[in-house]
Parts: structure tokens; sequence; C-alpha cells
């Protein structure tokens, strides 16, 4: 499971020129679900994006996380992050899992913020969608669940 997380000041998601999904301050969550990934995965990545200390505390520091900071969460299915590029010109989608599974995934992963009282608003799973967003910092910052189960090496 792959996430490109975006701290913004507004977001929204719009589906055939209808707004399904919006939030103000907050994180973007681009979700992409690769084969294997497990619903334990799922609830996983979501505690750690929503523990992520990415907002400023009174001092300016990044010492908060989602839900101190009062934030919103707009979680948006992605399979491209999934993209391997390393043949050819044309990625390739392979490690991307069936709709089935991702649809699910992104489900309970949206579902386990939303009951760690985090307003969650979504896109439309398997729709062409826009994303508009207004990056916060800009911070930007991507996690695959494969490096959050590895165990950190010490340089």
């Amino acid at each position: 499971m792959r996430a490109c997380v975006q701290r913004v000041c507004r977001a929204r998601v719009t589906v055939g020129g209808e707004p399904v999904g919006q939030i103000d301050r907050g994180l973007v969550v681009l979700l992409g679900v690769a084969q294997g990934d497990t619903e334990d995965e799922a609830r996983r990545m979501a505690d750690k994006i929503i523990a992520l200390r990415v907002f400023e505390d009174d001092e300016g520091k990044m010492n908060l996380g989602l839900a101190d900071a009062g934030g919103s969460m707009l979680v948006v299915s992605q399979f491209t992050l999934l993209a391997d590029c390393r043949k050819g010109r044309r990625p390739s989608f392979t490690d991307a899992a069936e709709p089935k599974l991702a649809e699910t995934l992104y489900t309970v992963f949206a579902d386990h913020v939303r009951h760690a009282g985090v307003p969650v608003a979504t896109g439309r799973f398997q729709q062409h969608m826009e994303v508009e967003l207004t990056n916060d910092g800009p911070v930007t910052i991507l996690l695959d669940s494969e490096e959050l189960n590895r165990p950190r090496q010490r340089k």
C-alpha cells in the first residue's frame, strides 16, 4: 500500500464537475492498494497517517497530528501510485490490486480514520476525478507499507 500525503489548507474532489468530497485544513491522502495488501495494513497505514506530526504548534514546530490540529482527511483512491516505470516508457500497473480488493481496503482505510474521530471525505472509487488542493508548506510525504514494516537501519 502506498500513500502520498499532503498537508493542505483546503481540497476538493469532483466527478463530472460535481463536488463529491471536500475539506478545509487537513490532509489529502492519495491511496494506492497493492496486490497482497491486507485490512490490517490498511488500518496500520491509517493510524500512521493520523499520528504524523506534520502540523505546527504554537511555536511553529511540526509537533501536532491531524486530530490535535483539528483537521480533516480527504482520501482519494489512486492505483497509479503502484506504477512500475523500470522498463520502457509505458508504466505497468501489474502490482496494483484488483478493483474489488482495492475498493475494500480503501473503504477499510477511510472507515478506520472516521472511527478514530477524524472527519473524512472521499472521492469516488474507479471514477475519473479532478482533485484540487492548496498544499500548505508545502508538506508532502510518501509512505509505503513495505517500508513501514521494515526495521529502520541506522547509518
